[in-house]
C-alpha cells in the first residue's frame, strides 16, 4: 500500500499514538520540514493526521519515540540536523501534540534512540553528534523534560551515523553502540547505570567499510547481546556475536 501527499520521506518509524491497538506512522518530510503523523484503520489505510512542524534549517534526519512524561502517551523526538537540537513533541490526551520543545545538541546530530541511563525509571535519550565526534546524552526528568546534554566522545575524526543501546556485559546497565562513519568501526561505551560511561571500545569493520547502521539483539539464542553493521562502501551486512 502507498502513501502519498506530495512529501518525501527520510524515516519512518512506527508506534499506537490514538490508543486504538492498531500501529500508527510517522515521517520525517524532507521537503515539508515537518514530522507527518499518519493513523492506521483496520482496512490497513493510513490517513494523515497531522504536521509537526520542526521549524530546522535542514530536514528532519531521524526520530525515536517514547513516553517521555508518563502519562501513557506516546511522544515523538526527531533529530534536527541542521538546527543542531532535538525536538520534543509531547502527546495531549486529546490526541493533538504540543508545540516542538528543542533540545541543544553539539553539530550535526545524525541519529537518535532512547534508553533508561542512570536508573531513575525516567526516559532519557542518547543522539550521535557527527561533525562533534560524540554522543550526547539527555537525562530525563519525567515531566517530558530534559537536563543539558552530556557529550562522550565517539573518537577523533569517527562521525557517527546510527545509535542503538543495550546491556552488553550483563550488568544491568544500559550501554551505548554507535556506528562510526569516519573510522570505519563500530565504538561501544559501558554504562555505569549514573548516566556516565566508559571511554569508547572500538571495534574495526574493515578498511573504508564505512558503516553507517547498527542494530542490537540475541542474533543465536544463547542469551548474549549481539550487533549487526551495515556497511555502505562493502555493501555488506555484518553480525557480531558475543562470546564472553
Amino acid at each position: 500500500m502507498e502513501y502519498s501527499c506530495g512529501i518525501t520521506p527520510l524515516a519512518v518509524a512506527i508506534g499506537d499514538f490514538n490508543n486504538d491497538t492498531r500501529l500508527d506512522l510517522v515521517i520525517t518530510n524532507k521537503l515539508g520540514r515537518s514530522v507527518s503523523v499518519l493513523l492506521g484503520y483496520s482496512n490497513q489505510a493510513f490517513i494523515q493526521e497531522t504536521a509537526l512542524t520542526t521549524g530546522n534549517k535542514l530536514p528532519p534526519r531521524s526520530f525515536a519515540i517514547a513516553d517521555f512524561n508518563n502519562d501513557n502517551q506516546k511522544d515523538i523526538s526527531v533529530v534536527n540536523l541542521g538546527a543542531n537540537n532535538v525536538g520534543i513533541f509531547l502527546r495531549n490526551s486529546n490526541h493533538s501534540f504540543t508545540s516542538q520543545k528543542r533540545l541543544l545538541t553539539d553539530s550535526t546530530p545524525m541519529a537518535i534512540t532512547v534508553g533508561e541511563f542512570n536508573n531513575d525509571s525516567f526516559i532519557d535519550i542518547v543522539v550521535t553528534n557527527y561533525d562533534s565526534g560524540n554522543v550526547g546524552v539527555f537525562l530525563g526528568y519525567g515531566n517530558g523534560s530534559f537536563f543539558s546534554q552530556k557529550t562522550f566522545t565517539t573518537g577523533s575524526l569517527s562521525y557517527p551515523r546510527a545509535v542503538a543501546v543495550g546491556d552488553f556485559n550483563n550488568d544491568m546497565f544500559v550501554d551505548i553502540i554507535v556506528a562510526n562513519y569516519g573510522i570505519n568501526n563500530v565504538g561501544i561505551l559501558l554504562g555505569y547505570g549514573n548516566g556516565l560511561f566508559l571511554d569508547v571500545n572500538l571495534f574495526s569493520m574493515g578498511y573504508e567499510s564505512l558503516p553507517f547502521f547498527v542494530s542490537v539483539g540475541d542474533f543465536n539464542g544463547d542469551r548474549k547481546l549481539d550487533f549487526a553493521v551495515i556497511n555502505e562502501d562493502s555493501d555488506s551486512l555484518e553480525i557480531f556475536l558475543q562470546t564472553c
